[in-house]
């Protein structure tokens, strides 16, 4: 995950300080309207800095460019282990170098004029050249037209994971014409944001209404949207505190809530609102450093080994709530090449004593240091860690808790000094290749002391994912993850649960791990 450590971990702040977003104002469900007067309420924290699709690069950023534009791959529904056709169709050589994309047409912007190549070239040279938070996505790659209604992507490298790269909607076609007329160009000097923070240029579902960072986001329908006409003919995108969100949704002040933690659910036991939870793509793990110089015992394998059998996996997913599942390896269970649960580390009390009576260890103090200050889908981390804790005290294990602001602990633990870790780690896109980062030697190997050349069986599996291609990469991935499992210093422990709230009016909510939710599918 090329930057990702830095660019999740910067996330975590963004989400700790959701919990002090104003609370948005608009008028309720049936203030104002389209065409047809049907509008929807959306309640969400915000995590919001630009409309313009090729700058952002923010949770809720994703949210706003998905209902504005559309982008050449996409996902269908919830599935992100298969890209599909969206503006465009796609081949790859056989080296997974060259990606020729075929415009398949018929799609036009608000204005009324068609989606051409020369949009789609403009706009992902746009990314690059603009140098926003999702430039990297498209690192080492040439863009060029190459007929009509073609366009390559060249990589330095074989880059398989690049169809699953293009769905994102920072990778958003723009209307070429209208964003270059307001100061839009494809390299440092662009000045179209502003511009796109007024009035969106693009083919979706959805028109921008209006916008506000802090507050409210307002879409109406794209009355030349190519597409299946969405439900909703206005929608409000709020930003509202988690404990409103719940009065909110339960009152009829919104249809939708995005961000109610498990306790907050909890509480709607009763209610005639609806709740949808899925896993998300969040994977929460511990680490164990390997440099003997930070901690021996931790760079034990068997000590390692009796920390992977003394926690208690099950009740640990019990404690996220409903809806939160544990991967089998770091790959979380919705991305291609994950494993089953039943394939990871299980809990065996007598062989983690057995384990830990050979490891040496004399009942000295573990420090486990996690941020406190932080939230992964409204699950805290002092919980995850209390629990941990008092799982492996049943195993003899001593493990003294050492909460910190997240400001404190990311530089311990990006330099690789924590004696014990509890992260968690979410994916730039949804393909297991973000997760090679956990190899020896590797951004997050690193991060838990952990060199190359310190584990020939993980880094061999690894160099063998990276290279496998097609229907190979998901039983590659899976032999990697194994071999983790078996001799790394990494606990993966638990997808906590995406929570979504609906009152009785809606009937469903499709809910994606790259963008969270489609406005557009809401019914």
């Amino acid at each position: 995950m090329k930057h990702s450590l830095s660019r999740v971990l910067l996330g975590a702040t963004a989400v700790a300080a959701t919990a002090l977003a104003l609370t948005g104002c608009a008028g309720g469900p049936n203030a104002g309207g389209g065409a047809s007067g049907k509008s929807l309420v959306v309640d969400a924290s915000f995590d919001l800095k630009t409309a313009d699709p090729n700058r952002e690069y923010e949770t809720t950023g994703s949210i706003v460019a998905k209902a504005l534009y559309q982008t050449l791959l996409t996902f269908t529904g919830s599935d992100v282990t298969k890209p599909v056709d969206g503006l465009a169709s796609y081949e790859m050589n056989a080296d997974n170098t060259v990606m020729t994309l075929t415009m398949k047409g018929g799609a036009k912007f608000s204005d009324g004029s068609e989606v051409t190549v020369d949009d789609a070239v403009f706009s992902l040279q746009r990314v690059q050249g603009v140098k926003g938070n999702p430039s990297f996505l498209l690192d080492g790659i040439k863009i060029e037209k190459t007929g009509d209604k073609t366009l390559t992507l060249t990589s330095a490298k074989p880059n398989p994971a690049l169809p699953y790269i293009l769905p994102n909607p920072a990778l958003s076609v723009v209307n070429q014409k209208v964003v270059a007329k307001n100061g839009g160009t494809s390299d440092a000097n662009d000045k179209a944001e502003a511009f796109l923070n007024g009035e969106s240029a693009g083919s979706g579902p959805y028109t921008l209404e209006s916008f506000d960072a802090a507050k409210q986001v307002v879409f109406k329908a794209n009355p030349n949207y190519q597409g299946d006409k969405p439900a909703y003919s206005r929608v409000v995108l709020r930003n509202v505190e988690g404990p409103t969100q719940k009065l909110n949704v339960e009152k009829g002040e919104s249809q939708v809530a995005l961000d109610l933690n498990p306790d907050q659910v909890a509480e709607l036991s009763g209610s005639k609102v609806k709740v949808e939870s899925n896993a998300s793509r969040y994977m929460i793990f511990l680490l164990l450093n390997q440099d003997p110089a930070v901690n021996k015992l931790t760079s034990n394998p068997d000590f390692v080994k009796a920390f992977k059998l003394g926690v208690d996996y099950d009740k640990i997913v019990d404690l996220a709530g409903k809806g939160s599942v544990r991967p089998g390896g770091v790959v979380p269970s919705l991305f291609d090449g994950a494993l089953k649960a039943a394939d990871g580390n299980q809990r065996d009390v007598a062989a983690a004593k057995a384990a830990l009576a050979k490891s040496g260890y004399a009942g000295e103090k573990i420090t486990l240091n996690f941020p406190n200050d932080i939230t992964v889908q409204g699950l805290s981390l002092q919980n995850v860690a209390e629990s941990v804790q008092a799982q492996l005290a049943e195993v003899g294990i001593t493990v003294q808790l050492a909460p910190a602001p997240v400001a404190t602990e990311l530089d311990a633990y990006r330099n690789g000094k924590e004696t014990v870790g509890l992260w968690y780690w979410g994916p730039d896109f949804p393909d297991p290749s973000n997760y090679l980062v956990f190899s020896p030697g590797e951004l997050v190997g690193l991060r838990a002391g952990w060199k190359a050349g310190a584990d020939d069986a993980v880094t061999k599996a690894a160099t063998a994912a990276a290279a496998a291609t097609g229907s190979d990469r998901a039983s590659a991935y899976g032999d990697w993850q194994k071999q983790l499992n078996a001799s790394g210093p990494f606990i993966p422990l638990l997808q906590p649960a995406q929570n979504v709230v609906m009152a009785p009016s809606v009937s469903s909510v499709t809910t994606n791990p790259v963008w969270t939710v489609d406005l557009a599918l809401i019914k």
